[in-house]
């Protein structure tokens, strides 16, 4: 899986020296919130989750989520990319941002990226997304990226009904 640049960020693979933080990112409020309780308390647990769930995909898959970091100090800030979810006929994209970091134009920036990547390198065609109907905040920036709204779903392990997002990537 290439880095992918952008005017202010670099989208790389994620290793296992960045449990720091990924310890911090899923134990935001907001990633709690709008993403769920992932269980990740030590700094071994957000290890642990790099290696078991966000490196096998990039073997098994070809693609999976980048470490957003900005370019001018190396300073990691999000993550954003691709999965193939069970319970979705297609790949979903998603994106998750420290606070701090939000409001920026961030995510469009990085989800910008990833959308050309999934088009010219990954020759990804239709692509989804899900959110939670109060994330007011990833519907927007869903729609900016051109996706529309299909459907309410609920996928495997989630009681939560799930807005469902579709794009054809041309």
């Amino acid at each position: 899986m290439q880095n992918i640049h952008t005017e202010r960020l670099l989208l790389s693979q994620f290793a296992a020296t960045d449990a720091a933080f990924i310890f911090e990112l899923l134990n935001t409020p907001t990633w709690i919130q709008f993403i769920g309780e992932r269980n990740i308390n030590t700094l071994e647990d957000a290890e642990n989750y790099i290696v078991q769930k966000l490196m096998p995909s990039y073997i098994e898959n070809g693609f999976g989520f980048f470490a957003v970091k900005l370019k001018e100090n190396n300073v990691p800030i999000g993550m954003c990319g691709f999965i193939k979810r069970e319970g979705l006929d297609e790949v979903d994209i998603g994106f998750a941002f420290l606070p701090l970091y939000t409001g920026k134009g961030y995510a469009f920036e990085a989800a910008h990226a990833s959308l050309i990547h999934a088009k010219d390198e990954l020759k990804i065609t239709n692509l989804l997304a899900i959110t939670t109907k109060e994330n007011e905040h990833s519907i927007r920036l869903l729609e900016k990226l051109g996706l529309v709204f299909e459907k309410n779903v609920y996928i495997p392990g989630d009681p939560e009904e799930l807005m469902l997002f579709r794009k054809i990537v041309s």
